[in-house]
């Protein structure tokens, strides 16, 4: 009697506990009254704690977000709670009948629930049975065709069955999917895009930044700091930027990322190009750094440059020019008191060689005289064409000795010259104008002026010499003098 008993008692809790079957219950052999009564006992205790816990248990399911199946080793639903049948809009009548999980599929099917082609309906139906049957527990995100995602996971039971879950995951994987959006957009602009964390930990760079690096998809995957991407240009050829400046320079910029300094910088390459960066602060402290080929612009800009301060013909500095530089260097010589001297000169008899042998010779004439004292000055003189056949070497800190031995060797190497692109029989020769500043002389303008006179008297003189403006009295003497 006791036996049937105990009989009784287990099939009440295979009945009642669909969700872990009891396993921990067992009777001694033997006669031994006592064990039998223990035995009793806790078989007792068992079937009231199944019997108490069980509804909380099913109620607690219930009402969770979470969609929840619990399958049998025969993988038919023993339970189904509320959130899933509302996911699935699955009737009551189908959800308490204990449906297969191939047929909760099939209805899923049927409903059009499924964000699947028409023609892989089945083949999804069948890869998802498969992945339960044989309890894999990799998660899948289940699209609907409502737009909703689901995270499915399964997970196996010590009785042969499985638990499945279903949670609402569409936020998630929308901000996943306007991530990778993003992610193929940024991949597909010219400007490189690099996105580094609050450690300045590489999160992202997009393909234009991984070419400009020179680094590859394994590189990026490990997500290696800022400064190691940095150091590692130490070991690539760059001869736009001197190996010994390499370090300031890594520093510096590394110190810039961190303050988030937004000001754009153009980085010189050894290939000629021109790259600017950039650094953004992006919210909770990461920084954006761009990388813009700007090689045209900068050399459209140095182009510009180039027209504005430069003689088409000769190449070399125009008048304007030669005046901002020329006065730039006046101010340095006052303040040092080592008066600069000036040399004017110009083409003895131009008119007659372009009216003779034409504008294009004239043009040789002018291009052979520039190249001559290009070659023959200093590198602190500044030499300009000012107009016409008509030029100015500013000597700075140069004696009237000085400055008349430099204008004699300038007239004489002139005219032993010899054009090869002009005519055998054409001598060219120049005049040379001369002075020397003064502590008192009013400016740039004047001296200018004083040699610009000189150069008259070298004309008058016959031409192919040079005269030496007759230095100008100080302040005292002049007063004097009026």
């Amino acid at each position: 009697m006791q036996d049937q008993t105990v009989q009784n008692r287990r099939s009440v809790l295979r009945q009642q506990s669909p969700l872990e079957e009891t396993t921990s219950i067992g009777l001694a052999s033997g006669s031994d009254s006592s064990a039998t009564t223990a035995s009793a006992i806790e078989l007792k205790h068992g079937a009231d704690l199944a019997h108490h816990e069980l509804p909380d248990l099913r109620a607690a399911l219930d009402d969770l977000p979470t969609g929840i199946v619990v399958l049998n080793a025969e993988m038919r639903a023993q339970f189904i709670n509320r959130a899933f049948r509302k996911m699935w809009r699955l009737p009551d009548a189908k959800a308490d009948g204990k449906p297969a999980f191939v047929s909760l599929m099939y209805y899923g099917r049927d409903t059009r629930a499924y964000d699947v082609p028409e023609n892989k309906l089945d083949a999804y139906v069948a890869e998802r049975v498969a992945q339960v049957k044989s309890g894999d527990r990799a998660p899948r995100d289940l699209r609907l065709s409502s737009g909703e995602v689901l995270r499915f996971q399964c997970a196996p039971l010590p009785n042969g069955g499985r638990m499945l879950s279903y949670t609402y995951v569409t936020d998630i994987v929308r901000h996943a999917d306007e991530l990778e959006t993003l992610r193929i957009a940024l991949d597909n602009v010219q400007e490189g895009v690099m996105l580094l964390d609050a450690g300045l930990t590489v999160l992202f760079m997009n393909r234009a930044a991984r070419r400009l690096w020179r680094v590859g998809d394994a590189t990026v995957d490990r997500h290696p700091h800022y400064a190691e991407l940095l150091n590692s240009t130490q070991t690539r050829p760059n001869g736009a930027i001197p190996r010994d400046k390499l370090d300031a320079l890594i520093a510096q910029r590394i110190a810039a990322v961190r303050s988030g300094d937004p000001t754009p910088t153009d980085v010189p390459f050894a290939d000629g190009r021109s790259i600017r960066w950039q650094c953004t602060v992006l919210p909770g402290g990461g920084r954006m750094l761009t990388y813009s080929d700007v090689s045209d612009l900068v050399q459209s800009a140095a182009d510009l440059q180039r027209f504005a301060t430069t003689d088409g013909m000769t190449e070399l500095y125009n008048r304007r020019h030669f005046l901002e530089l020329a006065e730039a260097e006046w101010q340095r010589c006052q303040r040092s008191a080592r008066p600069p001297s000036l040399l004017i000169f110009d083409i003895d008899q131009f008119k007659f060689i372009n009216d003779t042998l034409g504008h294009d010779a004239g043009d040789r004439a002018l291009i052979h005289i520039a190249n001559l004292v290009r070659e023959s000055r200093r590198p602190s003189d500044i030499l300009a064409r000012i107009g016409g056949d008509e030029f100015v070497l500013l000597l700075p800190e140069t004696t009237t000795e000085q400055a008349g031995a430099i204008a004699e060797r300038l007239r004489e190497k002139v005219a032993q010259s010899r054009p090869s692109d002009l005519d055998d029989a054409l001598h060219i020769t120049v005049s040379i104008g001369a002075a020397t500043a003064t502590m008192s002389m009013a400016g740039i303008e004047r001296l200018i002026k004083h040699a610009d006179e000189a150069l008259y008297a070298a004309k008058a003189a016959g031409r192919n010499c040079v005269k030496f403006a007759m230095p100008e009295p100080e302040s005292g003497e002049r007063h004097a003098a009026e």
